[in-house]
């Protein structure tokens, strides 16, 4: 039988981080917990950035993940905004590493594929579906 496993799922942002922390155990999942990291928008980036990190911290002295999974990256038309979760991402992943936490990273399809069964899935099928 396999031992269980802490997983934190994390999908960065500047303004709002997404976190979700399951327990695997073969088959069987267990939602421990979930939320999301905001920091506020009339803020510059640098103490936004350390506000994500002293809370990425956090949750890894509550939960103890034994891996980390995050979303490759996905530019859009918006560059501004990919720099920014550029930056977040870049936090997360720094966070990871210091914290000797093995890095898993998914395409947006990946993600999408095995939420739903169906690579190019909308918000709400996903959504649908973790409800």
């Amino acid at each position: 039988m396999r031992p269980s496993r802490i997983i934190l799922g994390i999908d960065p942002g500047l303004g709002r981080t997404g976190w979700g922390v399951i327990k695997a155990k073969g088959i069987d999942l267990m939602a421990l917990g979930f939320g999301c990291i905001s920091t506020p928008a009339n803020t510059a980036v640098g103490p936004r950035l350390v506000e994500l990190e002293n809370d990425l911290k956090t949750l890894i002295d509550k939960y103890h993940p034994d891996v980390l999974a995050i979303e490759q990256l996905l530019f859009t038309n918006n560059i501004t905004t990919g720099i920014a979760v550029g930056a977040a991402r870049g936090v997360v992943l720094l966070v990871a590493e210091r914290s000797s936490i093995p890095v898993v990273e998914f395409t947006p399809t990946q993600v999408k594929l095995g939420v739903t069964g169906y690579g190019q899935a909308d918000k709400a099928q996903v959504n649908g579906m973790v409800c």
